[in-house]
């Protein structure tokens, strides 16, 4: 029997991935659906304030904003993407984030 790749979401269905994770205040929540040596996919509900600290990765990094805003810190620039926008970060450049307002986003990580 063959081993599913993706975890933690429903196959043969059209999902809403903003649907998948709630905010909860004062936290942030997060849900993996791949994880392997050559890539990261995971949901993140970060409610207003919350954030992610700078950190670097060594892979490639693409944030898509699944809904509300966020402040994205890449090295020394800053970008504010709303929902339906996406930001790559990448590779071993310091990164950050904050949550301007409740936010959802959906990271995938290229190894």
């Amino acid at each position: 029997m063959e081993k599913n790749l993706i975890k933690n979401i429903e196959f043969s269905k059209a999902l809403n991935l903003a649907g998948l994770v709630e905010y909860k205040p004062g936290q942030v929540i997060s849900q993996t659906l791949v994880q392997n040596p050559h890539v990261s996919i995971t949901l993140f509900a970060l409610s207003a304030g919350e954030g992610i600290s700078t950190h670097t990765t060594p892979g490639d990094a693409m944030v898509y904003i699944l809904d509300g805003e966020a402040e994205i810190t890449i090295g020394n620039e800053t970008v504010t993407p709303t929902t339906g926008q996406t930001v790559i970060m990448p590779s071993n450049i310091p990164h950050g984030l904050e949550a301007r307002k409740n936010f959802k986003m959906l990271l995938i990580i290229v190894k």
